[in-house]
Protein backbone atom coordinates (compact mmCIF):
# COMPACT_ATOMS: atom_id res chain seq x y z
CA UNK A 1 0.00 0.00 0.00
CA UNK A 2 1.69 3.49 -0.52
CA UNK A 3 -0.12 6.60 0.48
CA UNK A 4 0.96 10.16 -0.97
CA UNK A 5 -0.23 13.79 -0.24
CA UNK A 6 -0.85 16.64 -2.81
CA UNK A 7 1.89 19.16 -2.75
CA UNK A 8 0.71 22.45 -3.56
CA UNK A 9 3.97 25.22 -3.66
CA UNK A 10 5.00 27.59 -6.46
CA UNK A 11 7.72 25.84 -6.95
CA UNK A 12 6.26 22.50 -7.52
CA UNK A 13 3.62 23.90 -9.36
CA UNK A 14 6.23 25.16 -12.28
CA UNK A 15 7.53 21.97 -12.04
CA UNK A 16 6.51 19.34 -15.01
CA UNK A 17 3.87 17.01 -14.83
CA UNK A 18 5.73 13.81 -13.50
CA UNK A 19 4.20 12.59 -10.03
CA UNK A 20 7.32 13.93 -7.91
CA UNK A 21 6.33 17.47 -8.35
CA UNK A 22 2.84 16.98 -7.81
CA UNK A 23 2.80 14.37 -4.83
CA UNK A 24 5.06 14.03 -1.99
CA UNK A 25 5.20 10.02 -0.97
CA UNK A 26 4.06 9.67 2.61
CA UNK A 27 4.36 6.03 2.95
CA UNK A 28 4.85 2.60 1.42
CA UNK A 29 4.37 -1.18 3.09
CA UNK A 30 4.91 -3.66 0.17
CA UNK A 31 4.11 -5.86 2.99
CA UNK A 32 0.84 -4.43 4.34
CA UNK A 33 -1.08 -7.50 3.25
CA UNK A 34 -4.26 -5.48 1.49
CA UNK A 35 -6.42 -7.71 -0.72
CA UNK A 36 -9.09 -5.39 -2.23
CA UNK A 37 -10.48 -3.18 -4.72
CA UNK A 38 -11.52 0.34 -4.61
CA UNK A 39 -15.26 -0.18 -3.92
CA UNK A 40 -14.10 -1.81 -0.66
CA UNK A 41 -12.06 1.39 0.58
CA UNK A 42 -13.67 4.59 2.82
CA UNK A 43 -11.59 6.97 4.68
CA UNK A 44 -13.82 8.61 7.56
CA UNK A 45 -13.57 9.88 10.75
CA UNK A 46 -15.11 6.70 12.26
CA UNK A 47 -14.60 8.29 16.35
CA UNK A 48 -15.52 12.30 15.59
CA UNK A 49 -12.00 12.94 16.71
CA UNK A 50 -10.82 14.54 13.73
CA UNK A 51 -8.49 11.67 12.61
CA UNK A 52 -9.89 9.77 9.52
CA UNK A 53 -8.94 6.74 9.30
CA UNK A 54 -8.81 4.20 6.09
CA UNK A 55 -11.61 0.84 6.32
CA UNK A 56 -10.96 -1.61 3.93
CA UNK A 57 -13.39 -4.59 3.22
CA UNK A 58 -10.12 -7.03 2.91
CA UNK A 59 -10.61 -9.94 0.71
CA UNK A 60 -8.14 -12.50 2.29
CA UNK A 61 -5.32 -14.48 0.50
CA UNK A 62 -6.76 -16.26 -2.52
CA UNK A 63 -10.28 -14.78 -1.59
CA UNK A 64 -10.69 -16.54 1.60
CA UNK A 65 -10.55 -15.25 4.99
CA UNK A 66 -12.60 -12.26 4.48
CA UNK A 67 -12.27 -9.49 6.96
CA UNK A 68 -12.90 -5.60 7.92
CA UNK A 69 -9.83 -3.48 8.52
CA UNK A 70 -9.18 -0.24 9.81
CA UNK A 71 -5.77 1.55 9.49
CA UNK A 72 -4.91 4.41 11.23
CA UNK A 73 -1.58 5.53 9.69
CA UNK A 74 0.33 2.27 8.44
CA UNK A 75 -1.21 0.59 11.87
CA UNK A 76 -4.06 -1.86 11.82
CA UNK A 77 -6.27 -0.56 14.22
CA UNK A 78 -9.11 -3.37 14.17
CA UNK A 79 -9.68 -6.22 12.72
CA UNK A 80 -12.99 -8.42 12.66
CA UNK A 81 -13.65 -11.31 10.38
CA UNK A 82 -16.54 -11.40 8.08
CA UNK A 83 -18.81 -14.71 6.44
CA UNK A 84 -18.48 -14.20 3.19
CA UNK A 85 -16.57 -11.82 0.32
CA UNK A 86 -16.73 -8.05 0.73
CA UNK A 87 -18.80 -6.23 -1.81
CA UNK A 88 -18.45 -2.51 -1.23
CA UNK A 89 -18.01 -0.03 1.88
CA UNK A 90 -19.70 3.31 2.40
CA UNK A 91 -19.76 5.93 5.16
CA UNK A 92 -22.75 7.71 6.05
CA UNK A 93 -24.22 9.52 8.91
CA UNK A 94 -27.67 7.88 10.46
CA UNK A 95 -29.58 10.51 11.83
CA UNK A 96 -28.83 14.36 13.30
CA UNK A 97 -28.27 13.83 16.82
CA UNK A 98 -24.80 14.45 17.80
CA UNK A 99 -21.88 13.66 17.88
CA UNK A 100 -22.28 13.94 14.31
CA UNK A 101 -20.37 10.46 13.61
CA UNK A 102 -20.64 8.74 10.81
CA UNK A 103 -21.50 4.92 10.57
CA UNK A 104 -19.58 2.52 8.43
CA UNK A 105 -21.59 0.20 6.62
CA UNK A 106 -19.99 -2.99 4.54
CA UNK A 107 -22.17 -4.79 1.83
CA UNK A 108 -20.71 -9.01 2.19
CA UNK A 109 -22.80 -11.64 0.54
CA UNK A 110 -26.81 -11.25 1.29
CA UNK A 111 -26.00 -8.71 3.93
CA UNK A 112 -25.49 -4.86 5.36
CA UNK A 113 -23.11 -4.93 8.10
CA UNK A 114 -23.38 -1.26 9.98
CA UNK A 115 -20.75 -0.33 12.44
CA UNK A 116 -20.65 2.48 15.15
CA UNK A 117 -17.43 3.32 16.59
CA UNK A 118 -15.98 0.52 15.32
CA UNK A 119 -18.65 -1.84 17.04
CA UNK A 120 -20.94 -3.81 15.42
CA UNK A 121 -24.51 -1.84 15.63
CA UNK A 122 -27.06 -3.58 12.99
CA UNK A 123 -27.32 -6.25 10.32
CA UNK A 124 -29.82 -5.56 7.04
CA UNK A 125 -30.25 -8.48 5.46
CA UNK A 126 -32.41 -8.76 1.90
CA UNK A 127 -35.44 -9.91 1.97
CA UNK A 128 -35.77 -13.86 0.82
CA UNK A 129 -36.58 -14.72 -3.01
CA UNK A 130 -39.35 -17.24 -3.48
CA UNK A 131 -37.78 -20.55 -4.80
CA UNK A 132 -38.10 -22.02 -8.78
CA UNK A 133 -41.02 -24.15 -8.52
CA UNK A 134 -39.51 -27.17 -10.44
CA UNK A 135 -36.83 -27.07 -7.57
CA UNK A 136 -39.02 -27.25 -4.65
CA UNK A 137 -40.80 -29.99 -6.68
CA UNK A 138 -37.64 -32.37 -6.34
CA UNK A 139 -36.25 -31.70 -3.28
CA UNK A 140 -40.37 -32.46 -1.95
CA UNK A 141 -40.11 -35.90 -4.47
CA UNK A 142 -36.54 -36.79 -2.71
CA UNK A 143 -37.84 -35.95 1.08
CA UNK A 144 -40.26 -38.43 0.17
CA UNK A 145 -37.79 -40.98 -1.68
CA UNK A 146 -39.64 -40.89 -4.68
CA UNK A 147 -36.16 -40.24 -7.01
CA UNK A 148 -32.60 -41.39 -6.27
CA UNK A 149 -29.83 -38.92 -6.09
CA UNK A 150 -28.92 -39.39 -9.54
CA UNK A 151 -32.63 -38.49 -10.74
CA UNK A 152 -32.05 -35.41 -8.82
CA UNK A 153 -29.08 -34.24 -9.62
CA UNK A 154 -29.94 -34.27 -13.82
CA UNK A 155 -33.49 -32.76 -13.03
CA UNK A 156 -31.43 -29.80 -11.38
CA UNK A 157 -28.62 -29.76 -13.81
CA UNK A 158 -31.61 -29.71 -16.61
CA UNK A 159 -33.02 -26.82 -14.73
CA UNK A 160 -30.28 -24.57 -14.13
CA UNK A 161 -29.14 -24.73 -17.98
CA UNK A 162 -33.15 -23.56 -18.73
CA UNK A 163 -34.93 -22.53 -15.68
CA UNK A 164 -35.47 -18.45 -15.53
CA UNK A 165 -35.14 -18.58 -11.92
CA UNK A 166 -32.24 -19.50 -10.76
CA UNK A 167 -31.71 -22.42 -8.24
CA UNK A 168 -30.83 -22.29 -4.57
CA UNK A 169 -27.57 -22.50 -2.86
CA UNK A 170 -28.75 -25.79 -1.33
CA UNK A 171 -28.96 -27.50 -5.22
CA UNK A 172 -26.01 -25.77 -6.52
CA UNK A 173 -23.58 -27.22 -3.69
CA UNK A 174 -25.27 -30.39 -4.06
CA UNK A 175 -24.40 -30.23 -8.05
CA UNK A 176 -20.45 -29.19 -7.35
CA UNK A 177 -20.34 -32.68 -5.14
CA UNK A 178 -18.76 -35.77 -6.30
CA UNK A 179 -21.28 -38.49 -7.22
CA UNK A 180 -20.12 -40.49 -4.11
CA UNK A 181 -20.84 -37.63 -1.73
CA UNK A 182 -24.41 -36.92 -2.89
CA UNK A 183 -26.39 -39.30 -1.17
CA UNK A 184 -25.06 -38.74 1.94
CA UNK A 185 -26.03 -34.70 1.35
CA UNK A 186 -29.69 -35.48 0.07
CA UNK A 187 -30.54 -37.51 2.93
CA UNK A 188 -29.02 -34.68 5.31
CA UNK A 189 -30.96 -31.64 3.68
CA UNK A 190 -33.68 -33.35 1.75
CA UNK A 191 -36.14 -32.17 4.88
CA UNK A 192 -34.87 -28.69 4.96
CA UNK A 193 -36.58 -25.55 3.25
CA UNK A 194 -35.47 -24.57 0.10
CA UNK A 195 -34.23 -20.88 0.66
CA UNK A 196 -33.25 -18.38 -2.35
CA UNK A 197 -30.83 -15.29 -1.06
CA UNK A 198 -29.76 -12.56 -3.34
CA UNK A 199 -26.21 -11.09 -3.08
CA UNK A 200 -25.36 -7.87 -3.20
CA UNK A 201 -22.83 -6.74 -5.77
CA UNK A 202 -22.27 -2.86 -5.33
CA UNK A 203 -23.21 -0.04 -2.89
CA UNK A 204 -23.15 3.50 -2.38
CA UNK A 205 -24.91 6.24 -1.13
CA UNK A 206 -27.58 9.17 -1.93
CA UNK A 207 -28.07 12.11 0.29
CA UNK A 208 -32.04 11.91 2.00
CA UNK A 209 -33.10 15.61 2.19
CA UNK A 210 -30.32 18.02 1.72
CA UNK A 211 -27.00 18.22 0.30
CA UNK A 212 -25.02 19.23 3.12
CA UNK A 213 -21.77 17.39 3.36
CA UNK A 214 -23.27 16.14 7.04
CA UNK A 215 -26.43 15.43 6.30
CA UNK A 216 -27.96 11.91 6.35
CA UNK A 217 -27.63 9.61 3.40
CA UNK A 218 -29.29 6.80 2.54
CA UNK A 219 -27.93 3.73 1.37
CA UNK A 220 -28.47 2.44 -2.21
CA UNK A 221 -27.67 -1.69 -3.15
CA UNK A 222 -27.06 -3.55 -6.10
CA UNK A 223 -28.37 -7.00 -6.18
CA UNK A 224 -27.99 -10.36 -7.73
CA UNK A 225 -31.20 -10.41 -8.67
CA UNK A 226 -31.36 -7.25 -11.06
CA UNK A 227 -32.63 -4.48 -8.58
CA UNK A 228 -31.78 -1.93 -6.79
CA UNK A 229 -32.92 -1.12 -3.36
CA UNK A 230 -33.01 2.59 -1.04
CA UNK A 231 -32.28 1.70 2.58
CA UNK A 232 -33.90 4.43 5.05
CA UNK A 233 -30.88 5.24 6.98
CA UNK A 234 -32.88 5.47 10.40
CA UNK A 235 -34.91 2.31 10.44
CA UNK A 236 -33.17 0.21 7.59
CA UNK A 237 -36.44 -0.09 5.77
CA UNK A 238 -36.59 -0.48 2.06
CA UNK A 239 -37.64 3.00 0.46
CA UNK A 240 -37.65 2.35 -2.90
CA UNK A 241 -36.58 -0.52 -5.20
CA UNK A 242 -36.20 -0.54 -9.14
CA UNK A 243 -35.64 -3.06 -11.38
CA UNK A 244 -33.00 -3.17 -13.80
CA UNK A 245 -32.06 -5.42 -17.23
CA UNK A 246 -29.39 -6.31 -16.07
CA UNK A 247 -26.66 -7.42 -12.76
CA UNK A 248 -25.75 -3.63 -11.81
CA UNK A 249 -22.21 -3.76 -10.59
CA UNK A 250 -21.08 -0.06 -10.83
CA UNK A 251 -23.66 2.98 -9.10
CA UNK A 252 -23.41 6.80 -9.15
CA UNK A 253 -26.08 9.02 -7.70
CA UNK A 254 -27.09 12.52 -7.63
CA UNK A 255 -29.69 14.72 -6.27
CA UNK A 256 -31.25 13.59 -3.12
CA UNK A 257 -33.93 11.11 -1.94
CA UNK A 258 -37.10 13.14 -0.90
CA UNK A 259 -36.26 15.89 -3.67
CA UNK A 260 -35.05 14.63 -6.96
CA UNK A 261 -31.99 12.24 -7.40
CA UNK A 262 -30.66 10.79 -10.78
CA UNK A 263 -28.85 6.94 -10.21
CA UNK A 264 -26.78 5.18 -13.02
CA UNK A 265 -25.59 1.56 -12.42
CA UNK A 266 -23.91 -0.22 -14.74
CA UNK A 267 -24.49 -3.46 -15.60
CA UNK A 268 -22.87 -6.75 -16.54
CA UNK A 269 -24.73 -7.26 -20.22
CA UNK A 270 -22.51 -4.51 -20.97
CA UNK A 271 -25.57 -1.32 -20.94
CA UNK A 272 -25.67 1.60 -18.40
CA UNK A 273 -28.68 2.20 -17.09
CA UNK A 274 -30.10 5.74 -15.80
CA UNK A 275 -32.90 5.94 -13.32
CA UNK A 276 -34.60 9.19 -11.52
CA UNK A 277 -36.79 9.34 -8.47
CA UNK A 278 -40.54 7.40 -8.86
CA UNK A 279 -38.81 5.92 -11.72
CA UNK A 280 -39.53 2.11 -11.46
CA UNK A 281 -37.62 1.04 -14.55
CA UNK A 282 -34.57 3.18 -16.28
CA UNK A 283 -35.70 6.01 -17.95
CA UNK A 284 -32.27 6.34 -20.28
CA UNK A 285 -30.14 3.53 -21.51
CA UNK A 286 -26.09 3.80 -22.63
CA UNK A 287 -25.15 0.14 -24.98
CA UNK A 288 -21.23 0.17 -24.17
CA UNK A 289 -19.54 -2.04 -27.07
CA UNK A 290 -17.78 -3.92 -24.59
CA UNK A 291 -18.12 -4.72 -20.72
CA UNK A 292 -17.60 -1.74 -18.02
CA UNK A 293 -14.68 -1.78 -15.36
CA UNK A 294 -15.37 1.16 -13.69
CA UNK A 295 -18.03 4.54 -13.05
CA UNK A 296 -16.93 7.92 -12.11
CA UNK A 297 -19.60 10.81 -11.74
CA UNK A 298 -17.68 14.01 -12.12
CA UNK A 299 -19.01 17.02 -12.67
CA UNK A 300 -22.58 15.63 -14.30
CA UNK A 301 -20.25 13.74 -17.13
CA UNK A 302 -20.48 9.97 -16.48
CA UNK A 303 -16.97 8.21 -16.98
CA UNK A 304 -16.83 5.00 -18.04
CA UNK A 305 -14.03 2.58 -18.42
CA UNK A 306 -14.11 -0.15 -20.68
CA UNK A 307 -12.64 -3.44 -21.65
CA UNK A 308 -11.14 -1.83 -24.66
CA UNK A 309 -8.84 0.57 -22.68
CA UNK A 310 -10.73 3.12 -23.31
CA UNK A 311 -12.36 6.31 -21.25
CA UNK A 312 -15.82 7.20 -22.31
CA UNK A 313 -17.44 10.43 -21.10
CA UNK A 314 -21.63 10.56 -21.68
CA UNK A 315 -24.05 12.91 -20.26
CA UNK A 316 -26.94 11.43 -18.16
CA UNK A 317 -29.30 11.38 -21.54
CA UNK A 318 -26.64 9.18 -22.94
CA UNK A 319 -24.93 11.26 -25.10
CA UNK A 320 -20.75 10.40 -25.49
CA UNK A 321 -18.87 13.71 -25.24
CA UNK A 322 -15.49 11.99 -25.76
CA UNK A 323 -13.41 9.03 -26.02
CA UNK A 324 -9.97 8.93 -24.40
CA UNK A 325 -7.68 6.04 -25.18
CA UNK A 326 -5.04 3.89 -22.10
CA UNK A 327 -1.66 2.86 -22.84
CA UNK A 328 -2.50 -0.34 -20.72
CA UNK A 329 -5.79 -2.21 -19.64
CA UNK A 330 -8.02 0.13 -16.93
CA UNK A 331 -7.88 -2.25 -13.54
CA UNK A 332 -9.92 0.39 -11.34
CA UNK A 333 -11.26 3.65 -11.14
CA UNK A 334 -12.31 6.70 -8.58
CA UNK A 335 -13.13 9.81 -7.89
CA UNK A 336 -10.50 12.57 -7.13
CA UNK A 337 -12.37 15.45 -5.03
CA UNK A 338 -10.75 19.03 -3.55
CA UNK A 339 -13.83 20.69 -2.37
CA UNK A 340 -11.81 24.08 -1.61
CA UNK A 341 -10.66 24.01 -5.20
CA UNK A 342 -14.30 22.89 -6.51
CA UNK A 343 -11.98 20.14 -8.59
CA UNK A 344 -13.47 17.07 -9.63
CA UNK A 345 -11.37 14.59 -11.67
CA UNK A 346 -11.24 11.25 -12.70
CA UNK A 347 -8.15 8.86 -11.44
CA UNK A 348 -7.61 5.22 -13.26
CA UNK A 349 -5.24 3.01 -12.45
CA UNK A 350 -3.75 1.08 -14.74
CA UNK A 351 -2.14 -2.42 -15.76
CA UNK A 352 1.18 -0.83 -16.39
CA UNK A 353 1.38 0.56 -12.91
CA UNK A 354 0.38 4.24 -13.70
CA UNK A 355 -2.18 5.82 -11.96
CA UNK A 356 -3.36 8.44 -14.55
CA UNK A 357 -5.83 11.49 -13.86
CA UNK A 358 -8.14 13.02 -16.09
CA UNK A 359 -9.93 16.31 -15.83
CA UNK A 360 -12.59 15.88 -18.46
CA UNK A 361 -10.55 14.39 -21.51
CA UNK A 362 -7.31 16.35 -20.49
CA UNK A 363 -4.51 14.60 -18.83
CA UNK A 364 -3.67 16.37 -15.55
CA UNK A 365 -1.32 14.25 -13.99
CA UNK A 366 0.66 10.62 -14.22
CA UNK A 367 1.94 8.49 -10.95
CA UNK A 368 4.02 5.31 -11.43
CA UNK A 369 3.71 2.71 -8.65
CA UNK A 370 6.07 -0.75 -8.72
CA UNK A 371 3.06 -2.53 -10.33
CA UNK A 372 -1.04 -3.21 -11.54
CA UNK A 373 -2.71 -0.92 -9.42
CA UNK A 374 -5.85 -2.58 -8.17
CA UNK A 375 -7.54 0.12 -5.71
CA UNK A 376 -7.39 3.53 -5.63
CA UNK A 377 -8.77 5.97 -2.54
CA UNK A 378 -8.52 10.01 -2.13
CA UNK A 379 -9.64 11.98 0.59
CA UNK A 380 -8.39 13.07 4.11
CA UNK A 381 -6.35 10.82 5.87
CA UNK A 382 -5.38 11.41 9.57
CA UNK A 383 -5.38 14.90 9.42
CA UNK A 384 -4.11 15.50 6.20
CA UNK A 385 -6.41 16.72 3.19
CA UNK A 386 -5.72 15.55 -0.14
CA UNK A 387 -3.71 12.09 0.57
CA UNK A 388 -3.77 9.01 -2.23
CA UNK A 389 -4.12 5.42 -1.16
CA UNK A 390 -2.85 3.32 -4.16
CA UNK A 391 -2.67 -0.73 -3.19
CA UNK A 392 -0.79 -2.46 -6.21
CA UNK A 393 -0.62 -6.28 -7.01
CA UNK A 394 3.23 -6.61 -6.12
CA UNK A 395 2.17 -6.77 -2.59
CA UNK A 396 -0.21 -9.93 -2.56
CA UNK A 397 3.07 -11.71 -4.20
CA UNK A 398 5.41 -10.65 -1.79
CA UNK A 399 3.29 -10.94 1.03
CA UNK A 400 2.27 -14.57 0.37
CA UNK A 401 5.67 -15.77 0.05
CA UNK A 402 6.47 -14.73 3.16
CA UNK A 403 3.02 -15.76 4.79
CA UNK A 404 3.80 -19.10 3.37
CA UNK A 405 6.76 -19.03 5.33
CA UNK A 406 5.30 -17.80 8.63
CA UNK A 407 3.02 -20.63 8.06
CA UNK A 408 4.87 -23.79 7.92
CA UNK A 409 7.40 -22.57 10.30
CA UNK A 410 4.31 -22.14 12.54
CA UNK A 411 3.17 -25.66 11.52
CA UNK A 412 7.04 -27.28 12.60
CA UNK A 413 6.70 -25.28 15.96
CA UNK A 414 3.31 -26.59 16.86
CA UNK A 415 4.33 -30.23 15.98
CA UNK A 416 7.84 -29.84 18.26
CA UNK A 417 5.40 -28.75 20.57
CA UNK A 418 2.95 -32.14 20.73
CA UNK A 419 6.27 -34.03 20.50
CA UNK A 420 7.42 -32.50 23.34
CA UNK A 421 4.55 -31.84 25.15
CA UNK A 422 4.46 -28.03 25.46
CA UNK A 423 0.58 -27.59 25.21
CA UNK A 424 -1.06 -28.00 29.01
CA UNK A 425 0.27 -31.84 30.30
CA UNK A 426 0.11 -33.37 33.53
CA UNK A 427 2.87 -33.34 35.53
CA UNK A 428 1.70 -35.85 38.48
CA UNK A 429 1.64 -38.88 36.56
CA UNK A 430 1.03 -42.35 38.62
CA UNK A 431 1.38 -44.51 35.71
CA UNK A 432 3.37 -44.17 32.49
CA UNK A 433 0.67 -42.22 30.72
CA UNK A 434 0.96 -38.44 29.34
CA UNK A 435 -2.12 -36.39 28.43
CA UNK A 436 -2.27 -33.14 26.63
CA UNK A 437 -5.65 -31.43 25.28
CA UNK A 438 -6.37 -29.18 22.57
CA UNK A 439 -9.68 -26.36 22.48
CA UNK A 440 -10.70 -25.59 19.35
CA UNK A 441 -13.80 -23.14 18.20
CA UNK A 442 -14.61 -20.04 18.53
CA UNK A 443 -17.72 -20.17 21.31
CA UNK A 444 -20.16 -20.54 22.59
CA UNK A 445 -19.54 -24.00 21.77
CA UNK A 446 -15.92 -25.23 21.92
CA UNK A 447 -14.45 -28.71 20.58
CA UNK A 448 -11.94 -30.43 23.54
CA UNK A 449 -9.91 -33.03 22.12
CA UNK A 450 -7.88 -34.74 25.23
CA UNK A 451 -4.47 -36.76 23.58
CA UNK A 452 -3.78 -39.83 26.19
CA UNK A 453 -0.87 -41.99 25.63
CA UNK A 454 0.43 -44.80 27.42
CA UNK A 455 4.63 -44.36 27.15
CA UNK A 456 5.40 -47.59 28.73
CA UNK A 457 7.29 -50.16 25.77
CA UNK A 458 5.41 -52.89 26.48
CA UNK A 459 2.62 -52.85 29.31
CA UNK A 460 -0.79 -52.17 27.96
CA UNK A 461 -3.39 -50.16 30.20
CA UNK A 462 -6.74 -50.60 30.52
CA UNK A 463 -9.93 -50.14 33.07
CA UNK A 464 -9.33 -46.16 33.40
CA UNK A 465 -11.76 -43.16 33.65
CA UNK A 466 -11.40 -39.74 32.75
CA UNK A 467 -13.66 -36.96 34.51
CA UNK A 468 -14.38 -33.25 34.23
CA UNK A 469 -13.91 -30.62 37.31
CA UNK A 470 -15.46 -27.70 36.38
CA UNK A 471 -17.41 -24.86 37.19
CA UNK A 472 -21.12 -25.31 36.16
CA UNK A 473 -22.37 -21.85 35.63
CA UNK A 474 -19.66 -21.13 33.29
CA UNK A 475 -20.04 -24.37 31.46
CA UNK A 476 -21.63 -27.12 30.64
CA UNK A 477 -20.16 -30.85 28.98
CA UNK A 478 -22.50 -33.41 27.68
CA UNK A 479 -21.02 -35.97 29.96
CA UNK A 480 -18.54 -35.68 33.36
CA UNK A 481 -16.63 -38.35 32.99
CA UNK A 482 -16.27 -41.81 30.28
CA UNK A 483 -14.58 -44.58 29.83
CA UNK A 484 -10.99 -44.67 28.20
CA UNK A 485 -10.29 -47.80 25.58
CA UNK A 486 -7.36 -50.47 26.31
CA UNK A 487 -4.40 -48.41 25.98
CA UNK A 488 -1.47 -49.82 23.71
CA UNK A 489 2.09 -48.83 24.40
CA UNK A 490 2.98 -45.71 21.95
CA UNK A 491 -0.40 -44.93 20.21
CA UNK A 492 -1.89 -41.37 20.99
CA UNK A 493 -5.95 -42.11 21.62
CA UNK A 494 -7.61 -38.70 21.13
CA UNK A 495 -10.83 -38.51 22.90
CA UNK A 496 -13.00 -36.04 21.85
CA UNK A 497 -15.83 -34.01 24.22
CA UNK A 498 -17.44 -30.40 23.61
CA UNK A 499 -17.88 -27.79 25.73
CA UNK A 500 -20.82 -25.29 25.98
CA UNK A 501 -20.09 -21.88 27.36
CA UNK A 502 -23.04 -20.87 29.17
CA UNK A 503 -21.54 -16.99 30.27
CA UNK A 504 -22.28 -13.82 27.96
CA UNK A 505 -19.77 -11.28 30.28
CA UNK A 506 -16.98 -12.74 28.54
CA UNK A 507 -15.18 -14.55 31.58
CA UNK A 508 -13.58 -17.98 31.23
CA UNK A 509 -12.40 -20.08 34.19
CA UNK A 510 -9.95 -23.64 34.24
CA UNK A 511 -11.37 -27.01 33.34
CA UNK A 512 -9.70 -29.73 35.50
CA UNK A 513 -9.35 -33.22 33.96
CA UNK A 514 -8.60 -36.24 35.89
CA UNK A 515 -7.55 -39.74 34.86
CA UNK A 516 -8.91 -42.11 37.62
CA UNK A 517 -8.51 -46.03 37.95
CA UNK A 518 -12.16 -48.23 38.01
CA UNK A 519 -12.61 -48.37 42.10
CA UNK A 520 -9.66 -45.73 42.80
CA UNK A 521 -10.57 -42.15 44.13
CA UNK A 522 -7.11 -41.15 43.94
CA UNK A 523 -6.03 -39.91 40.26
CA UNK A 524 -3.19 -41.43 38.50
CA UNK A 525 -3.00 -38.17 36.10
CA UNK A 526 -4.42 -34.61 36.42
CA UNK A 527 -4.13 -31.66 33.78
CA UNK A 528 -5.38 -27.97 34.07
CA UNK A 529 -6.93 -26.79 30.83
CA UNK A 530 -7.50 -22.75 30.44
CA UNK A 531 -10.93 -22.21 28.42
CA UNK A 532 -10.19 -19.48 26.27
CA UNK A 533 -12.42 -16.55 26.37
CA UNK A 534 -16.08 -16.11 24.56
CA UNK A 535 -15.84 -13.51 21.67
CA UNK A 536 -18.56 -11.06 21.82
CA UNK A 537 -21.93 -11.85 20.10
CA UNK A 538 -21.80 -11.25 16.24
CA UNK A 539 -24.12 -8.29 15.28
CA UNK A 540 -27.94 -8.21 14.65
CA UNK A 541 -31.19 -6.88 14.26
Amino acid sequence: MAAASSSDSEGDRAESSEASSKWLDAHYDPMANIHTFSACLVLADLHGDGEYKLAVGDLGPSGRQPCLKVLKGPTVLAESALPALPAAAAAFLMGQHEPRTPALALASGPCVYVYKNLRPYFKFSLPQLPPNPLEQDLWNQAKEDQIDHLTLKEMLEGIREKAEVPLSVQSLRFLQLELSEMEAFVNQHKSKPIKRQAVITTMTTLKKNMADEDAMSCLVLGTENKELLVLDPEAFTILAKMSLPGVPVFLEVSGQFDVAFRLAAACRNGNIYILRRDCKRPKYCIELSTQPVGLVLAHKVLVVGSTQDNLHGFTHKGKRLWTVHMPAAILTMNLLEQRSRGLQAVMAGLANGEVRIYHDKALLNVIRTPDAVTSLCFGRYGREDNTLIVTTRAMHRTFQTDLYLLRLRAARAYVRALESSLNPVSATAREPLKLHAVVQGLGPTFKLTLHLQNTSTARPILGLLVCFLYNEVLYALPRAFFKVPLLVPGLNYPLETFVESLSDKGISDIIKVLVLREGQSAPLLSAHINMPVQPAQACGK
